[in-house]
């Protein structure tokens, strides 16, 4: 497991076609307080004699890359999509649930706690940011007639809050909602106890099936039960230096997110103060970089899946809501007046009480869900200890200074002195004994209230761990810590390939790691080939899935036979074993639910015996779903799984000549392969999850090696629009150096 095509000494950079050249000017642009080049791969480094000017700097890069980015980002968390862009019924749905969280509101009331480096660190960057935005304004937002307010350290309060909830924490208020949905279409409580194990302590079934429902989940002309028809990630690691060739330690991350969009989520940046850097990937509209490397320290992050939301019961009658023994209490009522390009503004009215915003109007008598995330009324600490891996030395230290940030993180740290160490992150927060936050309690008894949130050293961490290596998945990591702060998670199988690779070697190079982040097999499949292969058909679909080498490459036939077989085996197992058909196909196509939380309908699946199995053997399910689905022409796993990099404001709107949209791209991969590769619709689009961006970094050395899908810039016309996606595709990585050398190109 040794392979040089990564190593720092033998890479200069991405080569860039011909036709996206860069300016021939090639002398760094002095600015007010930094000077500002690009590398050959477009990157954007800060030169400045403090790091509050090279985070004035970072701005100056932000606001002149990605305006539209984070102007959009911006409007969004407001909740002002429908006044400043589009008035559809969908921008009114996407405000209504913007304005339900409030996170502006509450950033305004949070600026203040920040720490006096923070917060001179927060005020230089939105300076930096404020001196591009206010000469100029991107054209798209012009064609609207938007011109944006200056950026403030509210702003990026609010974004890291947005960032740390939509897609990651939502998930788990979705998979909550499901329950409930379950359990009042009348499916079987001991299936459910099988399909949430150990998760379902204190639900009262009688209670639950009286709570009124706003928008579900499975919309309510899809039909539960009845006859059957016939017929949704990140990973990092690090490695101790006692398994590396360099001899020092290596640290990976492949943030798995939407790849259907241009540009990135992900802006990569070089910040340099004097002999110190600052490189990784960043997100506009905050400073600093939530995964990358200093001299001294590197960390990288994946979603935790910390259950750090809860749902209560409230009985509510006359606008008011019950608490034992005999009170009632006034909700508190805010009203949102959503404006509307060229309709009739929509007030919006949100009843809220100490356990978040109400699903419901309090004054229909009946019971309802209020809901609460654990960090709706934080963000400021989070944004500080970001900036404040800049000071940050050792492990140790950055253990505790991540574990602060209040949005759940799997943080993973190397250091050059040699050390390794894992955090979790996140405001978890104390219920009552024998109760996971997975079911909604009732909200009027005062024993079912949180207590305060766990400190972070009692979270799952680790240091220097003895087999030398640290693997993260999105998996369960309970077991680290004093707590259980994960309910609902997904499988093993990534982490597991992840650690049966690098256990294989003691001479670990970033070339091995590079070749680790492509992986293509999956595990996943193998258990279940385990019980699938005796059963097979003797017929040309049996033979290619008996002889399947488990990898979703694009040519792979075995690969598009077994998720026939997977999806059918869903169907068989929970469409017939008490859900319905259209209730299953609707949650496989329409929602991440199969996507986030397939370890536990797998572990159903996979059980000798199930609830869910009925009368019939695992074999029979088995059988019964081969058949539904084997008898086809085996295709190409590519073949159909091809999408376009669309522009983020105007894609699918305009010729495919004029160059804002870009592709096709394949997804490769699977939802179990360590390089992910999942197309599915969600909220009535069309998304992906994909490697949005892969870095490794070796301590050996001051450079990090990246390959991001997409480029630097979210201008059309810019040389570095899409300019890094050829060698994302044949995964082909770049150099950015920390100590600057090689060329500088003109900036912007």
């Amino acid at each position: 497991m040794h392979n040089h095509w990564l190593h720092p000494d033998k890479l200069v950079g991405a080569s860039i076609p011909t036709s996206q050249a860069v300016p021939k000017n090639t002398r760094p642009q002095p600015t007010m307080a930094a000077r500002m080049w690009r590398d050959a791969s477009g990157t954007a480094h800060v030169e400045a004699e403090s790091i509050q000017d090279a985070f004035w700097g970072q701005g100056v890069a932000h606001a002149t890359d990605r305006a539209l980015q984070l102007l959009l980002m911006r409007i969004l968390v407001q909740g002002r999509l429908s006044e400043l862009v589009s008035s559809s019924a969908e921008s009114l749905q996407i405000d209504t649930f913007f304005r339900r969280m409030n996170w502006q509101a509450v950033s305004d009331r949070e600026s203040s706690d920040l720490a006096q480096f923070g917060t001179e660190c927060l005020q230089r960057y939105c300076a930096g940011l404020n001196s591009v935005l206010e000469k100029k304004t991107p054209w798209e937002l012009r064609l609207f007639g938007y011109h944006p307010a200056p950026w403030r350290p509210q702003d990026t309060i609010a974004i890291a809050r947005l960032f740390g909830y939509v897609g990651l924490q939502q998930t788990q208020a979705r998979i909550e909602r499901l329950f409930v949905e379950m359990v009042q279409a009348g499916v079987d409580r001991d299936k459910l106890e099988e399909l949430f194990p150990g998760l379902l302590g204190g639900a009262d079934w009688d209670l639950l099936k009286q709570v009124r429902l706003g928008k579900r989940i499975v919309p309510p002309d899809i039909t539960w039960g009845g006859p059957a028809a016939p017929m949704i990630a990140s990973n990092n690691w690090v490695v101790s230096g006692q398994r590396t060739t360099s001899g020092k330690p290596i640290l990976a991350n492949d943030p798995h997110l939407e790849g259907n969009r241009i540009p990135n989520v992900w802006y990569e940046i070089a910040l340099h103060c004097r002999d110190r850097y600052m490189l990784g990937g960043s997100m506009p509209g905050c400073p600093g970089v939530l995964v990358g490397r200093t001299n001294d320290v590197a960390w990288g992050a994946t979603y935790a899946f910390m259950d750090a939301l809860d749902s209560w019961i409230e009985r509510c009658r006359d606008g008011c809501y019950f608490r034992a023994p005999d009170r009632w209490l006034p909700f508190a009522t805010r009203r949102e007046l959503v404006r509307r390009k060229r309709k009739e503004p929509v007030e919006l009215v949100f009843h809220e009480n100490d356990h978040g915003v109400l699903d419901g109007d309090p004054h229909c008598e009946g019971y309802y869900l209020a809901t609460r995330w654990a960090a709706d009324r934080s963000g400021a600490r989070s944004v500080d200890r970001i900036m404040h891996m800049w000071n940050v030395r050792r492990v140790p230290e950055g253990l505790d200074t991540l574990g602060q940030v209040e949005t759940a993180w799997n943080m993973v740290l190397a250091d050059r002195h040699g050390d390794i160490g894992y955090q979790m992150s996140g405001l978890q927060p104390i219920r009552r004994p024998g109760v996971s936050g997975f079911v909604p309690l009732a909200g009027w008894e005062p024993e079912n209230d949180w207590r305060g949130f766990v400190p972070h050293d009692q979270l799952p961490r680790v240091l220097n761990p003895e087999q030398g290596y640290f693997v993260t998945a999105n998996n369960d990591l309970n077991g680290l810590g004093t707590t259980r702060p994960i309910t609902m998670c997904m499988g093993s199988y990534r982490a597991d390939r992840i650690t049966q690779l690098l256990a294989e070697s003691h001479a670990i190079a970033p070339g091995d790691i590079g070749a680790l982040q492509m992986d293509l097999v999956s595990l996943q499949a193998e258990q279940f080939m385990r019980v699938l292969r005796p059963l097979l058909p003797d017929s040309p679909q049996g033979d290619i899935l008996r002889a399947w080498d488990l990898r979703y490459d694009a040519d792979s036939r075995g690969a598009y036979l077994f998720e026939r077989f997977y999806a059918a085996l869903i169907r068989e197992v929970f469409g017939t074993g008490g859900l319905g058909d259209f209730v299953v196909i609707h949650l496989a196509k329409n929602t991440g639910t199969l996507i986030d939380f397939y370890a536990n309908f797998d572990a159903v699946m996979l059980a000798s015996k199930s609830h869910w199995f009925g009368s019939r053997s695992r074999d029979a399910v088995y059988r019964a779903a081969a058949r539904r689905s084997l008898n086809t022409t085996p295709r190409r796993w590519g073949e159909g799984r091809e999408y376009a990099l669309r522009h983020l404001l105007l894609g699918g709107k305009l010729p495919r000549f004029l160059g804002f949209d870009r592709g096709p791209v394949t997804a490769i991969g699977g939802r179990a392969t360590v390089h992910q590769g999942q197309i599915y619709r969600s909220d009535n689009r069309l998304t992906t999850f994909v490697p949005s961006y892969r870095l490794v970094t070796d301590m050996a050395w001051d450079t990090i090696l990246t390959n991001l899908l997409g480029g630097p810039s979210d201008r059309r016309f810019s040389p570095w629009y899409c300019s890094g996606l050829a060698d994302w595709r044949r995964g082909q990585y770049k150099q950015i150096n920390g100590q600057p050398a090689g060329k500088r190109r003109r900036f912007p």
